[in-house]
């Protein structure tokens, strides 16, 4: 469970639904409320619905609005958001390089628990 009497709100992006909802389902576990986008035009509409969000997990590799570009635009309209970013490719987090000041981490795939849990307590500590 979180360690404050609030619950933040966290949104995940992804395209793979197993990834999606094992996510979702840590975050509810550890005290989190958690919602879900299939992709980063979806992420970006949910943000812009005006729900306020403490953090936004989003995978790289995504169709559409790829999680460079949705940590980008949520960074410029969301800039007390913060992000967390996921990928199964060493590439692509090659991509993520010279966004620190816009994102908390990278995270590799595939990821434990444990391994997801710290990391968003972390970026929320940081946030």
């Amino acid at each position: 469970m979180t360690d404050s009497p609030f619950r933040p709100r966290i949104l995940i992006a992804d395209d793979e639904e197993a990834v999606r909802e094992f996510v979702r389902r840590a975050m509810e576990h550890g005290g989190y409320h958690a919602d879900v986008a299939a992709d980063g035009l979806q992420a970006l509409e949910t943000l812009h619905r005006g729900e306020k969000y403490d953090l936004l997990i989003t995978d790289i590799v995504m169709p559409g609005l790829d999680g460079i570009e949705l940590a980008l635009k949520a960074a410029k309209d969301f800039p007390d958001l913060t992000i967390l970013m996921m990928t199964g490719y060493a590439a692509e987090k090659q991509r993520a390089y010279g966004l620190e000041s816009l994102i908390h981490k990278v995270l590799s795939k595939p990821f434990s628990l444990k391994q997801i849990t710290e990391a968003v307590r972390e970026a929320l500590r940081r946030g």
